[in-house]
């Protein structure tokens, strides 16, 4: 099974660009989207819509903020809009889960802490409210793999210029350590570091500064799936967005 995952900075310029061309080549089983910045209805051509895929879409009923979707070739047995966190915060468009027979597949966008509307406090306490769910599905008999912006990177090989950006949301102690947490005490694995550890491998150029990589984009699978992680890449060779695709391949069967 191949999922690739992407943050496209708003799915129409990502369009136009030809990332529609490329997936299609890439014959993946899922593919994960993140920040399409547009309404559902917004999206009724048909080059969103690429054959032999099922289209899923939740946006946030704000035009140009966040908005989610998943592509699958086997239609799933049931789909996830949110994760019920009482804050609401969860429901701006912002995750979408596909449950196929044992395994479910999710696409997450984090706040990014870099708006009005997404500060840092509510980055601390949508990741607490996450913390909270993945301890309580830690216990169903199902694994899980959650691809997308988590909007924080993990260790200082994840950031190119780590010193420069240790006091920056997105590499700030408290979120390094719910990292720490989520790969150790919550038995998660980062996917493409369990396929590759060479360095400098990054996801995102903010304000594409070339020398300012950071690697925020992940597939975090359930533990009980890490002998089946394959193959990971970080796609190079062309720009979408500010962020990079993430391409694994596991050894599994829907």
């Amino acid at each position: 099974m191949r999922i690739i995952s992407l943050s496209v900075d708003g799915i129409h310029q990502a369009a136009q660009r030809g990332l529609y061309d490329w997936l299609i080549s890439q014959d993946a089983d899922i593919i994960c989207l993140q920040d399409l910045r547009a309404l559902e209805p917004e999206l009724d051509h048909a080059v969103f819509h690429p054959e032999g895929y099922n289209a899923y879409f939740f946006d946030s009923g704000v035009k140009h903020y966040n908005g989610v979707a998943i592509y699958t070739r086997k239609q799933p047995k049931a789909l996830i809009y949110g994760l019920g966190f009482s804050s609401g915060v969860d429901m701006e468009g912002r995750y979408l889960q596909a449950d196929f027979e044992n395994i479910s597949v999710g696409t997450l966008l984090a706040p990014s802490a870099d708006s009005e509307m997404e500060s840092q406090e509510v980055k601390i306490k949508f990741f607490d409210d996450f913390q909270a769910h993945l301890s309580k599905i830690a216990r169903k008999r199902r694994n899980f793999i959650f691809c997308g912006n988590w909007a924080m990177a993990h260790k200082k090989v994840d950031v190119q210029n780590a010193a420069q950006n240790e006091n920056r949301s997105g590499f700030l102690p408290y979120e390094r350590r719910w990292m720490d947490q989520l790969f150790t005490q919550l038995d998660y694995v980062d996917a493409f570091r369990y396929a590759e550890k060479d360095p400098d491998e990054f996801t995102w150029y903010p304000n594409d500064e070339a020398d300012n990589g950071w690697r925020v984009d992940y597939q975090v699978a359930s533990s009980g799936l890490a002998h089946q992680i394959e193959y990971g890449k970080i796609y190079k060779n062309k720009r979408f967005s500010s962020h990079l695709p993430v391409i694994m391949d596991f050894d599994i069967e829907l």
